[in-house]
């Protein structure tokens, strides 16, 4: 099939986005991406980069990413939150995602951090059986919060 892993750049950012925007149509949420590429090239390569991401790479182009960051648990120190695995629909069983997922832990043993976490929705039951392999703690004690950029301004 000939699918590399390498770390995501700036020049693979329209294609990062574009999966990004495939992701939110199969989760129901076409509208709620509001990122833009320049927004991601700041965020990503700027003075004070908040991501890191893989890409997976065929000779079809950039068929899959995993974008990950650093965040820090009061508990437990320095963490790796997975944000997102998203393969492209025709070529999802073609064992990307586990290759993406293997550099994610990879760089959290390299980075020796307390925790790798992410989350998934309840009903994406392909996702769940995906992590299930890997012998994962669902969490279900916790609920997410969150405040929107307009709820943060007013």
């Amino acid at each position: 099939m000939g699918i590399i892993i390498r770390k995501g750049e700036k020049k693979d950012l329209p294609e990062v986005l574009r999966l990004i925007k495939e992701l939110a149509e199969y989760e129901k949420e076409p509208l709620e991406v509001s990122n833009t590429l320049e927004m991601m090239e700041e965020d990503g390569f700027g003075k004070k980069p908040v991501f890191d991401f893989f890409v997976a790479e065929s000779l079809n182009g950039i068929t899959g990413i995993a974008l990950y960051y650093t965040k820090y648990s009061t508990w437990k120190g320095k963490c790796i939150f997975l944000e997102d695995i998203i393969v492209t629909e025709k070529m999802r069983g073609n064992k990307i995602g586990d290759k993406l997922f293997s550099e994610v832990v990879k760089v959290s043993r390299e980075l020796k951090v307390e925790r790798m976490e992410w989350q998934v929705l309840n009903w994406n039951t392909p996702a769940i059986n995906f992590y299930k392999k890997y012998n994962v703690r669902f969490d279900d004690g916790w609920i997410n919060c969150k405040l929107e950029y307009n709820q943060l301004q007013a």
